[in-house]
This record gives structure tokens, C-alpha cells and sequence, in this order.
């Protein structure tokens, strides 16, 4: 976790320091009338350039703390704020370390553990407001979070949150069985096979953990779903292919056997691929990763689809798509055999689960 540590007085140098010390890629900005107390590590700022630096960190780093007034950080980060899923961790301490508040993104950004951290590093109280944890109880984005699942509408949560809070049903369709290991028997959570059978109960909120797109005529507003990252696209594609195509083909496909984007857990292709830039841009749109192999690597493995003569003079590989979703899913089975466009190749694969 990168975290930036900003302290613009005396007693804020030295608890930043002390801070930086025991956070594991932790940065001090200290302005710079305070410098010779922070340490050689430290990085001065104007004071008057307090909002930019901000502003600049925003951006960079996954966690802030800073050591000043609650209310000059909330207009300083007010402008800044897009979204749960998206801002960083937030934590305001006062320069006596009496308080570490988390301030901003709780549980998506971790801002409740990151001032847990500071008060164990400083012998401050760490101060958590969120309801869930006041309540002590699980959340639903914590869930998302630990399990590594991706959330299909974030507002969604909230709701279900406070259905939690309030002691009112909610039934869960979770093959995975994490969400029963989760909750251990707090809250008021039924669990159902199916989705028919959750849907017909009289629960006041319903959590689907699935890969499987819903048609939103059957979607009550009070559903929350939960994407575990279980798949993977091999993409095979000709030189200089734009984003734009990739997207084309894969929104199709997906849509057509009822899968979900958010499910994909990674892109896999060929190493000789490293460098596409429209397969990079389309990747980096959606946020999933890439992995590569390298054509000794797909030739290695037994697919449905005959061997591609283009591929094999182009890179030395008898196929990409289905040889690499196959390769980054750890040996699991295709949920979608190789189809083309002009110039893109796809196949999607299942994540296999090990015991």
C-alpha cells in the first residue's frame, strides 16, 4: 500500500516520522519550515502548496494521512472526491496523536485498518464511525473486498448494509460458500441454491455471488451482485488491431452466453502481444490485468480448435486464444471455444478450483 504521510507542524514532523517508520511504503511531506525535525527521508512542500500536493497525491497513492485539522483536509479532498471504488484511503490524526479518524473509504480503500495501523504505531485511538464495525458486524463491500470480487452497482451496498443494521432478511445465492464463512451466523442471511428459489422468498434484500449476467427485467431494485474473478479471455490479435474491435468481439460474446466483464479475472494472450497497443489500451479501460506466454507455452497445451497456420508464421504458436485462457486458468475448462473477427481471436475460460 503506497501511503503518503503529510504533517504541516513541529509536532506533526515528528509523529510523521515516527509514522513513516513503522508504515511499510510510507512517504513524509512536511512543509518546509519543519524540515531538519522530519528526518532525511522526508520531502519538503511550500505551505502555500498544500492543496497541490494534495491534489497530485490523490492520484498516486492508495492511502493519505494527514496530520492537521479534520476540517482543512475535508475542503482540501472535498473537490477531489469520484467514488468508493476509486478514491484512496483517507486518515486525519491531530498532531498530539490523541485520534486517528478514518476519514474516507473505510472498508473499499482501507482507510479503517490504515488508522488502526496509526494508533498501534503511535498509541492514538483509532476512531471508526463506519456502522457496520460500530455494530460489529461483516459488511457486504468488505466481503467484495477480501474476497477479491468485484461489485456490479456499489450503491447496492449501502442498502444492503443498512438491511443488515436493521436485522431485516436477506437471502444469498453463493455457490462459493464464502459468504456463510463470512457472516458465521450474524445477520439475518437465508441461503438458496437457486435464484428462483431466493427471488420467490419474502426477503427484504438479496446478494447473488455470480459470474452470470441477469436480465434486468428480472432484477429487484434491493439485489446486490458480487463478481467473483473467476474467468479468463485469451485475446489473440493481428498487429495494430485497435481497442475499439477487441471491445466489439468481447462485449458480444460475453453477452451472448450471459457472462459478466467483471468476472474476468485476467487477459491472457502471447508473450509476442506485450507490446499491442490496442490490446493494452482495452485492458487498461476495464482494469484487468494481462498476463503473456510464450509460444513453446501455448504449444504445450491440447485445444478443441485446429492449429492456426497464421499464428504459427506469425509468432511460432499453433493458437493463442484457447492454449493462453487455458495456461492463466491454471487448467480449467472453456466456457468458449476460439471465435474470430477480422482480427481478433477470443476463447474464454473457467478459473479451476483447487482443492
Amino acid at each position: 500500500m503506497r501511503v503518503a504521510v503529510i504533517a504541516i507542524t513541529r509536532n506533526g514532523a515528528l509523529l510523521g516520522q515516527k509514522l513513516t517508520e513503522g508504515l511499510a511504503g510510507g512517504t513524509l511531506y512536511v512543509s518546509g519550515r519543519y524540515a531538519g525535525q522530519a528526518g532525511s527521508g522526508s520531502s519538503p512542500f511550500d505551505p502555500t502548496e498544500l492543496k497541490q500536493l494534495a491534489a497530485s497525491l490523490w492520484q498516486e497513492c492508495d492511502g493519505l494521512i494527514f496530520i492537521m485539522a479534520t476540517g482543512i483536509v475535508v475542503r482540501m479532498v472535498a473537490p477531489l472526491l469520484e467514488s468508493k471504488e476509486k478514491d484512496p484511503a483517507v486518515v486525519v490524526m491531530d498532531d498530539a496523536a490523541r485520534f486517528a479518524i478514518s476519514l474516507l473509504c473505510g472498508h473499499l480503500g482501507g482507510a479503517n485498518e490504515l488508522a488502526e495501523r496509526c494508533a498501534f504505531i503511535t498509541g492514538a485511538r483509532a476512531v471508526i464511525t463506519t456502522a457496520t464495525d460500530a455494530n460489529c458486524l461483516p459488511s457486504f463491500d468488505m466481503l467484495a473486498k477480501e474476497s477479491g470480487w468485484g461489485i456490479d452497482d456499489i450503491d447496492r451496498v449501502k442498502l444492503l448494509n443498512m438491511l443488515l443494521l436493521d436485522n431485516e432478511e436477506i437471502a444469498v445465492v453463493d455457490p462459493s460458500g464464502q459468504t456463510r464463512c463470512w457472516f458465521h451466523g450474524r445477520g439475518k442471511l437465508c441461503f438458496y441454491d437457486t435464484f428462483a428459489e431466493a427471488l420467490e422468498s419474502r426477503a427484504r434484500g438479496f446478494l447473488f455471488v455470480t459470474n452470470r449476467q441477469l436480465p434486468p427485467q428480472t432484477q429487484p431494485a434491493n439485489l446486490l451482485i458480487l463478481r467473483p474473478r473467476n474467468l479468463v479471455l485469451g485475446i489473440g490479435c493481428n498487429r495494430g488491431t485497435p481497442a475499439e474491435e477487441i471491445e466489439s468481439l468481447v462485449s458480444s460474446q460475453l453477452k451472448r452466453i450471459f457472462l459478466s466483464l467483471k468476472s474476468v479475472a485476467c487477459i491472457a494472450t502471447a508473450s509476442a502481444k506485450s507490446d499491442e497497443q490496442g490490446l493494452i489500451a482495452y485492458a487498461a479501460k476495464h482494469d484487468i490485468p494481462l498476463a503473456f506466454f510464450e509460444s513453446a507455452e501455448l504449444n504445450g497445451v491440447t485445444v478443441p480448435s485446429p492449429p492456426s497456420q497464421h499464428a504459427l508464421a506469425a509468432i511460432g504458436a499453433t493458437g493463442v486464444a484457447e492454449p493462453a485462457a487455458i495456461l492463466a486458468s491454471g487448467g480449467g475448462r472453456l466456457l468458449l471455444k476460439k471465435i474470430k473477427s477480422d482480427n481478433v481471436t477470443m476463447a474464454l475460460a473457467e478459473v479451476r478450483e483447487h482443492d
